[in-house]
């Protein structure tokens, strides 16, 4: 059997710290260097195959995955949050260095974090998530203009300023004492922000919206109930590929809408949201749900679902992420299986599905 080589990687802005050993706890080799690719992978390649490689994931890690993973056999951007877990056991303030990354990827004690393999989708996943960004700071401009309001008596909602022409009888309910014009001036200043972040967020969405146009299952994703080009293009790129999760349980447990076993010594086993998950996944994938409960279409399969939930005594919380979890469900299996969306086969299983097509196959 031939010696693995792992190899480690403390990677920062300038420079990078490389450690190279061939078990857990031994001696490793070790190279100081510069943090560009020609650099690394002149380390990495005076390395002998079988080589194993690691580094943390980070602002750098989607660049050196996509750059380096030729060089190794085998490549782990690992989660720098369980490696801290892990590495309690020594001094508490204690970093992780290219030392102990080595020694955790010998003993095979990293968790993965998927990286995207396409640059193209790389690309459109920065750009979703620029738009995400723009939209939160839109919301929290539009909070501090509704606080500041609030201060001088004047209670109103993003809506009421959303629109300039009605920003004028806005202002004259703030207070008209001449010693009181800075407050006026303030909020001027304060919707000339509001305004510059929402032409951001439109031109983003436009962008966004053009890309997601030309990804085929996008396209077909956006014809599902309470989905939309931003909802679609978020789960596309945020999932990145449908094979990367075993079951549907794996993928809800990523997306936040799945539940997880604990238990206490001998205790009874409870049940718990997960905690660590992609918090855009889960907006997305609720809103989508709150969208369709809202519109509560007669001839809608999801929203049929909602009603009988409902109907059976279960909590309306309990009943979104229900309906999130069947959404999300019938997009993960439309993308593994290439389909189109079908409502006639919403809450149907897959073997009955089978069943169904080959009596309709029969006549």
């Amino acid at each position: 059997m031939r010696t693995v080589h792992y190899i480690a990687m403390d990677t920062h802005s300038h420079t990078t710290d490389i450690c190279m050993k061939t078990r857990a706890n031994a001696p490793g080799r070790k190279w100081h260097v510069e943090t560009t690719i020609p650099a690394l992978r002149s380390v990495i390649e005076s390395i002998k195959h079988p080589r194993h490689l690691t580094f943390e994931e980070g602002p750098l890690a989607s660049w050196l995955y996509r750059n380096l993973k030729a060089e190794a056999d085998k490549v782990v951007v690992c989660d720098p949050r369980k490696n801290a877990w892990i590495s309690k056991g020594g001094d508490k303030d204690d970093p992780i260095d290219c030392d102990k990354l080595a020694d955790l990827l010998a003993g095979d004690f990293l968790k993965p974090v998927h990286q995207t393999e396409d640059l193209g989708r790389e690309v459109f996943k920065q750009l979703v998530s620029r738009y995400h960004e723009r939209v939160g700071r839109r919301v929290s401009e539009s909070n501090k203009i509704v606080g500041w309001l609030r201060r001088w008596g004047v209670v109103v909602t993003a809506t009421s300023f959303k629109e300039k022409a009605d920003r004028g009888e806005l202002l004259g309910r703030l207070p008209s004492e001449a010693e009181l014009s800075p407050v006026r001036a303030g909020l001027e200043q304060m919707f000339l922000g509001y305004d510059q972040v929402r032409r951001q967020e439109d031109r983003l969405r436009s962008e966004l919206v053009k890309l997601g146009k030309n990804e085929e299952f996008v396209v077909r994703l956006e014809e599902l109930p309470g989905i939309s080009w931003v909802r679609a293009s978020t789960f596309f790129v945020y999932v990145d590929t449908p094979w990367r999760f075993a079951t549907k349980q794996a993928l809800w447990k990523y997306m936040g809408i799945g539940l997880t076993h604990q238990t206490s010594g001998a205790g009874p086993q409870s049940l718990r949201v997960e905690r660590f998950v992609n918090r855009r996944l889960k907006s997305m994938i609720l809103g989508a749900a709150k969208t369709i409960i809202e519109a509560n279409k007669e001839n809608d399969p999801f929203a049929l679902q909602h009603r009988n939930w409902i109907k059976s005594g279960i909590s309306p919380r309990n009943a979104r992420r229900n309906v999130a979890r069947s959404l999300s469900g019938v997009a993960w299996g439309m993308w593994k299986s290439g389909g189109v969306y079908d409502p006639a086969r919403v809450g149907v299983k897959a073997s009955e599905q089978v069943v169904s097509c080959g009596k309709q196959s029969d006549r």
